[in-house]
């Protein structure tokens, strides 16, 4: 829009002018009068960092407290919903079960920043991925983005990466800034919603339908597919089935690579057991018990918020997988309680 009404201006100032020389034409349209200025960068690279450590910190005092109310000022989207989850489910387990806190941090000084350049009005965010390990062998794809209302940083996404070898190159500028891509994009190989309905398919059919079409071979791939074969854990006295459901976090993150893109997104999907035989229950597991008690029922059905990572080409070939992480966010029971 200020674009526009700035051409506007210019074309009535030409009118109105005495001079229509070739000199005066050709200064009006100069290169340098012309070109466009770079959108800023979303924040600095010391910022990031300065956002990472913070976020460190103040999760570990979260953790520590189990204090919701913090957590919730330095997370959001899916990341939140699963700290939410990993607490609940902790608080549900025997207190001779749980795990001992223990502090950590991200490592700064290993870690690549990609902060994109964003035009004014878009929400702010920046990724980053992260290494650990002696010889850097694991990685995890961070995103973190800018709360419109406090304007404070929130870690949105969290994914680890089963072998950073296949990270495509992230595309930056002269001065180090990457470049934002719409995750929707046509000129992608694969939208993020096809690349929802993909994955949400490994788990339904196994792949069979849109699956193995959107994404090529993959661990990642190969691990949602074989969480849809357990579908036989309880052999003829039960079943189990997977739907894909809306997705509760629509918000997609994306940069772009020598290649195409690397996409970031959040996905949910269901699991729906029932005892087939009557008479028979299902007993809860000690994880789940935070959400269903200890009483055995005939059916459960769990939800899960999960995180994904691929890289996309923009060239019609299949699309990478590259990790993904759930956490069981929903669950209840149908069904008479039994007692036992």
């Amino acid at each position: 829009m200020i674009t526009a009404t700035l051409c506007i201006a210019l074309a009535a100032t030409a009118c109105t002018t005495d001079s229509d020389s070739p000199s005066s034409a050709k200064e009006r349209r100069s290169p340098s009068a012309a070109a466009p200025a770079k959108p800023a960068p979303a924040l600095t690279p010391a910022q990031a960092r300065d956002a990472i450590t913070h976020y460190s910190k103040t999760n570990n005092l979260a953790y520590a407290a189990k204090d919701r109310a913090l957590l919730d000022t330095i997370e959001g989207g899916p990341r939140y919903a699963m700290s939410l989850a990993d607490l609940k489910e902790d608080e549900g387990l025997p207190k001779a079960d749980r795990k001992p806190f223990r502090a950590w941090s991200y490592d700064v000084t290993q870690t690549d920043l990609y902060i994109p350049r964003l035009a004014p009005g878009q929400q702010k965010w920046f990724a980053a991925i992260t290494r650990a390990g002696s010889a850097q062998q694991y990685a995890r794809v961070l995103v973190l983005a800018e709360d419109t209302k406090t304007k404070t940083w929130e870690m949105v996404s969290t994914v680890d990466i089963d072998d950073p070898q296949q990270l495509p190159r992230v595309v930056l500028d002269q001065d180090g800034y990457a470049t934002a891509v719409d995750p929707a994009s046509t000129k992608l190989a694969a939208s993020v919603d096809a690349m929802r309905s993909a994955v949400g398919d490994n788990f339904v059919t196994g792949g069979e339908q849109t699956g193995r079409k959107v994404f090529a071979p993959t661990r990642a791939s190969e691990q949602q597919v074989k969480v849809h074969q357990s579908v036989n854990k309880f052999g003829t006295r039960g079943t189990t089935r997977f739907t894909a459901e809306k997705p509760e976090y629509p918000d997609a993150y994306a940069l772009k690579t020598t290649a195409g893109a690397l996409v970031v997104f959040s996905h949910t999907h269901a699991q729906h057991d029932a005892s087939t035989t009557p008479g028979l229950r299902i007993m809860p597991e000690k994880q789940d018990r935070a959400w269903l008690g200890t009483s055995p029922r005939p059916a459960f059905t769990y939800r899960f918020t999960c995180s994904d990572v691929a890289a996309v080409p923009s060239t019609p070939d299949p699309s990478a997988l590259l990790g993904y992480g759930c956490r069981r966010t929903h669950a209840e029971a149908a069904g008479p309680i039994t007692t036992v």
